[in-house]
């Protein structure tokens, strides 16, 4: 077993990613702001370090005694980013690398980083993409992840960093964060539940590939500790929907019927974006993956059981950001 960090722990793809590190018996240390004083992760058994990401004497602390770091943390999201690009290098960007220099200092083995699997790989037509495609982002999102990702590689040449760039699909489940308005699936669910019409961009044939969230963190679980034949990885279902099969499926699920507003999708929106997760299954084994469905299903009969407990007030009206 070894010590982990969780850079962005009590984010939504961090928290689940504590919950599972440590319940594969790993020493986990929860580093985020904690701001509303409040975790969401459910272990009991990390380590909560608060700190600020910007802050180097913060990340200096944190990473004392690490064996792995998981970088899960981002000051931008793909729509706030959009009309500010240098927001991502001046932050995301910048202070990756000051991350990374303290990890050589610090001798931590492996840093694990959080890419995107439909941003960096861009708009290219392709019913599927695999690791060996070429990246050719067209977001800021999308290029400053693929600029730390270029960086990683640097860091294991000159300096003898590992790292392992796992290339994550669209996960979604429980914890999304509503103020970061990231998160088809659950903004939807969450206005149908309240009453509201659902927003969407464009006419609705955009496909992703959903994840649910437990799975996308048990997928990165089997790679830690191991030696891996390659240094990036696609995380996904490997399977495509488009946003309007999502919306059929919430209408089953739900027994609702609810209106839909349309706006124009923003002209950096990728039309289709599925992963190929052949290699992951080549040297991992098979992954039990839950079904659009069956996550939907888990997501309302939560938000249900939310709402009955705290009253309609504790899941406000959502917007999903273009």
């Amino acid at each position: 077993m070894a010590t982990c960090l969780v850079i962005g722990a009590n984010g939504f793809l961090g928290s689940y990613l504590v919950d599972e590190l440590a319940h594969l018996g790993h020493t986990v240390t929860a580093f985020d702001r904690f701001s509303s004083g409040l975790t969401s992760f459910a272990s009991a058994n990390a380590s909560i370090i608060a700190g600020d990401f910007l802050n180097q004497a913060d990340l200096e602390q944190c990473l004392v005694g690490q064996d792995y770091v998981f970088h899960f943390l981002s000051t931008t999201t793909p729509a706030t980013v959009e009309q500010e690009p240098r927001l991502d290098i001046r932050t995301n960007v910048t202070q990756t690398l000051d991350l990374l220099d303290m990890a050589v200092a610090a001798g931590t083995q492996r840093i694990y980083f959080a890419s995107s699997g439909g941003a960096v790989y861009g708009d290219q037509g392709k019913p599927d993409y695999s690791e060996s495609d070429p990246l050719l982002p067209v977001s800021p999102y999308g290029i400053g992840k693929t600029t730390i990702e270029n960086y990683l590689r640097y860091y294991r040449a000159q300096h003898g960093l590992q790292s392992l760039v796992l290339r994550i699909s669209n996960p979604y489940g429980m914890r999304q964060h509503p103020n970061r308005r990231q998160g088809l699936i659950p903004i939807a669910v969450a206005n149908v539940l309240a009453g509201l019409p659902v927003q969407r961009y464009g006419d609705g044939g955009m496909i992703r590939d959903y994840a649910f969230v437990q799975d996308v963190v048990r997928m990165i679980g089997k790679t830690v500790g191991r030696q891996t034949r390659y240094d990036t990885y696609n995380i996904g279902s490997g399977t495509g929907h488009s946003v309007n099969e999502v919306f059929t499926c919430i209408r089953k699920v739900t027994g609702i019927d609810f209106d839909i507003e349309s706006f124009d999708a923003p002209v950096t929106f990728v039309q289709r974006s599925v992963l190929n997760t052949d290699r992951f299954r080549r040297e991992f084994g098979f992954t039990e993956l839950t079904p659009l469905e069956a996550g939907i299903e888990h997501i309302w009969s939560n938000m249900l059981e939310e709402s009955a407990i705290a009253g309609p007030a504790a899941l406000p009206p959502l917007q999903l950001a273009p």
